[in-house]
């Protein structure tokens, strides 16, 4: 017995109404689960991302005491541009400190007003020529006991931190999200068994009449993998709609620039949502599969 299409759209459409409630909630948890997969991805690309450029410009901060004298500063200065060890030396003095200060915490108007430019400490930062995060560390500590300078800090620890939350955070959402794909699965795998349950009577006249596996199984392992793909494109649409809000974020507000370098390119999305489909499509294949083959007696 051959299979029609139109037999085969027929019988899934109706499985897929006779067990609403089962369907739109497998469908909802492989859209969470996948979404949650996205997110993931595209924080660990962002987070790629923003390395990968800080990398030919990481830097460390020399943090001058408020008090310096103009000798100590001057002194830095001309110890920084002599180093051959050093790219680049940008000097930001205590009015650029407390404009970048008072922008920063522009929302906390209390905390603005209880600094003055003053307060806030002179710094050079500088772009060593190596990239290496020890030499640059070896680098930076030739300063830090210079008469004037308070603090040494280096870009590369708040990077390193930066990636170990992130990490941490990647693992655990993409832990969350294996759990509900395999109860996604389970869903998909009890909606389809529950059709097949309803269906009993009529599976049993097609087998009397000659009906092949396949012409009875096909209806039920398409209704599996319609679920899992509606769930993937939903899936898909709310990681394209939080890559676009977080990019309009970025354009809205000057105070996010910092992030910029975060942003997910189009290719790295593009591969991100067709990973989102095939999954979609391979978990509604498992849970349908699995059904067909261990409740169909056929």
């Amino acid at each position: 017995m051959s299979i029609n299409l139109a037999y085969v759209a027929r019988e899934t459409g109706s499985n897929l109404r006779r067990n609403l409630s089962l369907t739109l909630a497998s469908m909802l948890t492989v859209a969470v689960s996948l979404s949650l997969f996205g997110a993931a991805v595209l924080i660990a690309q962002g987070v790629g991302n923003m390395t990968a450029r800080w990398q030919g410009g990481i830097e460390f901060i020399v943090f001058m005491n408020p008090n310096a004298t103009p000798e100590q500063l001057n002194g830095v200065r001309t110890a920084l541009e002599a180093n051959p060890e050093v790219d680049t030396v940008d000097y930001v003095d205590k009015e650029a400190a407390y404009e970048e200060f008072k922008e920063l915490f522009s929302r906390s108007k209390e905390m603005v007003e209880a600094v003055d430019a003053e307060a806030m400490p002179p710094s050079f930062r500088v772009a060593p020529r190596t990239t290496d995060a020890d030499l640059i560390q070896a680098l930076g500590q030739e300063y830090e006991n210079r008469a004037g300078v308070r603090e040494v800090v280096f870009a590369f620890e708040t990077v390193r931190t930066m990636q170990n939350v992130t990490t941490w955070i990647t693992r655990l959402i993409i832990f969350i999200g294996t759990a509900l794909l395999v109860a996604a699965v389970m869903l998909i795998l009890n909606t389809i068994r529950m059709a097949m349950f309803a269906r009993r009577r009529e599976i049993e006249v097609m087998k009397l009449v000659g009906a092949t596996n396949w012409f009875i199984r096909v209806p039920f392992m398409i209704e599996g993998l319609i679920q899992g793909v509606i769930g993937a494109l939903v899936a898909m649409g709310v990681v394209q709609g939080l890559n676009v809000a977080f990019d309009r974020g970025l354009n809205g507000n000057e105070r996010l620039r910092i992030f910029e370098g975060f942003v997910v390119r189009a290719s790295q999305l593009g591969v991100t949502m067709a990973a989102l489909l095939a999954i979609g499509c391979l978990i509604g294949a498992i849970g349908s599969g699995i059904a067909v083959s261990r409740y169909l007696d056929v």
